[in-house]
């Protein structure tokens, strides 16, 4: 007598709670339609478009931010380092490469929803092209530790796993033509814990 109606109420809680759960975990993605990924770092230089899918509008919206236009910027960011393993602040990192070509860029440790990590006060929470030292190549070294380092240093709080989020301003790269040749600093794990 209730066989009927039990199964109609199964199937429409496994529809409704799978189509949710589908949905959700597209709007979580990281990387998917329309990413650029160079070495560790991605972007998504359409998600700021009107043409923009609608996965990639959804997920604007979801994170409530303003996003740069593509004459504007672009944001890169990496969740591990070279060698394929998850940034986590309890090791040292060093970023080498030369300057993407942009007007201007910054970098800094972020969480997981791109939000700058909390750094004590009087410590460097981040670097951008303006201050950056380089070598007579005109290569940088930057170090991101939760320890003082010499030259280059971005500090670490002591954290689970985090981001790398470097922003290109007024760059080639926003337009798909401007990724010919395109290339971005490496990140390479110098030490964790007590190394």
């Amino acid at each position: 007598m209730f066989r009927v109606p039990l199964l109609v109420a199964l199937a429409l809680a496994i529809a409704f709670g799978g189509g949710i759960g589908v949905t959700l975990s597209a709007l979580n993605a990281s990387a998917g339609m329309g990413a650029v990924r160079v070495g560790v770092w991605s972007a998504f230089p359409e998600a700021q478009l009107a043409s923009a899918d609608p996965y990639a509008k959804s997920h604007r919206a979801r994170a409530g931010r303003l996003l740069y236009g593509s004459a504007e910027g672009l944001i890169f960011t990496a969740r591990t380092d070279d060698s394929g393993q998850r940034l986590t602040g309890t090791c040292s990192y060093r970023i080498r490469g030369a300057s993407p070509p942009a007007r201007l860029w910054t970098l800094y440790a972020a969480d997981a929803g791109g939000l700058p990590l909390q750094t004590p006060a009087g410590l460097p929470g981040a670097i951008n092209s303006l201050t950056v030292l380089r070598d007579g190549d005109g290569l940088f070294d930057i170090t991101i530790s939760p320890t003082a380092q010499p030259m280059n240093w971005i500090a670490l709080p002591d954290t689970g796993g985090f981001q790398l989020v470097m922003t290109l301003f007024d760059t080639p790269a926003s337009g798909n033509s401007g990724l010919i040749g395109f290339e971005m600093p490496s990140v390479a794990a110098i030490g964790c814990g007590d190394e």
